[in-house]
């Protein structure tokens, strides 16, 4: 009786949590609508009658939250979202004294955050910096604004680990480390590497494998660096256009370079590639560049015209909450569209072009990092 009584409860546990993110998932598409591309975004992948709200999207968000960006949103249980704005340092780095004492003020990055956990029921809960298997971070200083996703390799699960303890302790050491005052805003390759020996020097052996992207704004030369390694990554929009991308480093189709750590004493036959291996970036940053970080979640079902289109609507926002409709937009196409068997998506036409005959959109975790440089 007892035994039969706890199965009901946890199959009417694991029903409320269904109708919960099905809630949560509504109102994330009644966010895309009131902004005018995630509406028009919305109706051709439904296919829906929504009304287009150009007239409304003028009106929402005044700017009144741009002199609070450290306020954060309180994250809802299936897309979680964090809001954090880099600059409000009290003077301090906000600005670069000239010779001529004419202060130039530096710029600054205003950034949020949105995703998914492909397994909610495995997941059920939210955990800051963890959505599923891929974690993230972000933080700041007077010299710098930081950034990074990873995309912990699911394949670990087969062998009784949790993938997403490898990515989320990875995140968590480049956190602490940007704070170091040795951190160099121009080496984001080495942030990831000393976080990297961080992991495997635990006294609890952290075993798994990830995919890893840094980036870095140095105020003081408006340039964005970058550290990449697998295929989570960046890419930045300006004027309508991509002008900077990521590559992604891949072994062979679907096994993209990662870091790793094999339980200790056996020989796994796993892919393991050092922090060295990490493509390098730096790319000339303007005011009004919108940056958008994410793990293949997104890059592997959204095409990129989708992107670029929800993208170019933040040029220049600096108020966070029509920031975090647009990073909502990202992470709900992405998600809408991993589980779509007719969505021909950028996955199934990169297994065509390596004969493997793959339809549909790819399930997965999906993480959404969206920032303005203000």
């Amino acid at each position: 009786m007892d035994v039969e009584t706890s199965l009901d409860i946890e199959e009417m546990r694991r029903r409320i949590q269904q109708g919960i993110n099905r809630c949560c998932e509504q109102l994330l598409e009644i966010a895309m609508i009131l902004t005018h591309k995630g509406g028009q975004v919305l109706n051709r992948l439904k296919g829906a009658s929504f009304p287009e709200l150009a007239q409304n999207s003028e009106n929402i968000g005044n700017g009144s939250m741009s002199e609070n960006q450290n306020q954060r949103l309180d994250p809802m249980t299936s897309a979680q979202y964090t809001t954090l704005g880099f600059g409000n340092f009290d003077g301090e780095g906000d600005y670069l004294r000239q010779k001529n004492k004419i202060n130039i003020q530096l710029p600054r990055l205003v950034s949020v955050t949105c995703g998914f956990a492909k397994d909610h029921i495995r997941y059920p809960e939210y955990n800051r910096g963890k959505f599923g298997e891929d974690a993230w971070f972000m933080s700041s200083s007077p010299q710098a604004c930081i950034m990074g996703v990873a995309d912990g390799v699911g394949g670990w699960r087969n062998y009784g680990v949790d993938p997403g303890k490898f990515s989320m302790t990875l995140m968590r050491s480049c956190e602490r480390m940007s704070h170091a005052p040795d951190f160099k805003p121009n080496r984001p390759e080495i942030l990831l590497e000393r976080a990297y020996f961080d992991l495997l020097d635990q006294k609890c052996p952290i075993v798994g494998s990830c995919t890893a992207c840094i980036l870095a704004l140095k105020r003081d030369d408006s340039t964005l660096y970058a550290a990449n390694i697998g295929d989570s990554g960046f890419l930045v929009v300006r004027s309508g256009k991509v002008v900077c991308r990521s590559q992604e480093q891949q072994h062979q189709f679907n096994t993209p370079y990662q870091l790793a750590s094999p339980p200790p004493g056996y020989d796994f036959d796993a892919v393991s590639d050092g922090p060295e291996s990490a493509d390098t970036i730096q790319f000339p940053m303007q005011l009004g560049d919108v940056i958008l970080l994410a793990t293949d979640g997104v890059y592997d079902n959204v095409p990129e015209s989708f992107l670029v289109e929800v993208l170019t609507e933040m040029s220049g926002i600096s108020n966070p909450v029509r920031l975090q409709m647009a990073a909502n937009t990202v992470a709900l196409m992405a998600r809408t569209l991993s589980f779509s068997p007719k969505h021909d998506s950028p996955f199934s036409q990169n297994a065509r072009k390596h004969d493997i005959d793959a339809w549909g959109g790819k399930p997965d975790d999906i993480t959404v990092l969206l920032a303005s440089v203000v």
